[in-house]
């Protein structure tokens, strides 16, 4: 990308725009658009010949950025509820556990208090998702060969043990049949 110093300054207005851009492609949280925005800046700041002209213009719109997120929750665009609960619906329907789905929120920028209010699923709900991850990784019901020794069964609860599920609904996971297996993955995916 060529370096083009007569590109207009960025703007309440400009950041507005750009913002409602990125929404329309992207869902994201409060945090995620304050990072799209700042490396917006960013890029425009670099591509100016004179870094000391252009200092206060950066910095009356990293003031505006606030501004345009605000008016953009205020309007409902952008909610980290709203993004956490759809996130967290998704993760759980892949096979990923409540507390690995409140951890991947967190990272997003989802404060912690929301996250985990999120990822909170009943326990048929965290059943289903640990059937998803055995069904993918061909473990419990879904290994090649029906018989699996001491060792074996203890690699697959660290399997599950490593994507966030407790040792009750691992045990619940690995020891439940194939067409049980089933039946609730597609009550989960429903």
């Amino acid at each position: 990308m060529s370096s083009d110093a007569a590109s207009p300054p960025p703007d309440a207005g400009s950041l507005y725009q750009a913002a409602l851009a990125h929404l329309a492609r992207y869902a994201t949280t409060e945090a995620g658009l304050r990072r799209v925005l700042r490396r917006r800046l960013d890029r425009w700041g670099r591509q100016q010949a004179d870094p000391e002209a252009a200092a206060p213009v950066l910095a009356a719109a990293r003031a505006a950025i606030e501004a345009v997120i605000q008016r953009l929750v205020q309007a409902g665009a952008v909610s980290d509820a709203a993004f956490a609960a759809s996130r967290a619906r998704g993760l759980l329907r892949a096979g990923q556990s409540g507390r690995a789905i409140a951890m991947r929120l967190v990272a997003k920028g989802v404060a912690p208090d929301v996250a985990r209010a999120a990822s909170v699923s009943d326990a048929e709900s965290e059943l289903a998702a640990a059937l998803v991850l055995t069904r993918k990784r061909r473990i419990g019901a879904y290994r090649a060969s029906e018989a699996v020794d001491a060792a074996g069964r203890l690699k697959e609860m660290g399997q599950l043990a490593r994507a966030g599920f407790s040792r009750e609904v691992a045990e619940r996971a690995l020891d439940i049949g194939r067409e049980d297996a089933e039946g609730r993955i597609f009550e989960l995916r429903r």
